[in-house]
């Protein structure tokens, strides 16, 4: 199971816009194309574990800070579809 997870983090902190705007298509999430930039711009690169509740729950307020609370909602259904 652990090895799901590792691939699933990577993928978080490697993702781009277009791949954010892609999965949330796929989830029925809505975001648009400034909000998918901004919030790929914040993940890339950081050692994200969206598995950690604790850490989870400080990267949806950081969204919220850049996006808006709207779209940090979306987004963290978005890493609950993920953690299934």
């Amino acid at each position: 199971m652990r090895i799901f997870e590792n691939i699933i983090n990577h993928k978080i902190n490697t993702i781009t816009a277009d791949e954010l705007l892609k999965y949330a298509d796929q989830f029925n999430i809505i975001i648009n194309r400034q909000q998918a930039a901004k919030i790929a711009a914040y993940l890339r690169g950081k050692n994200i574990n969206i598995f950690d509740t604790v850490q989870r729950a400080q990267i949806v307020r950081e969204i919220a800070r850049i996006a808006g609370p709207e779209t940090a909602r979306e987004v963290n259904k978005l890493f609950t579809q993920f953690t299934k």
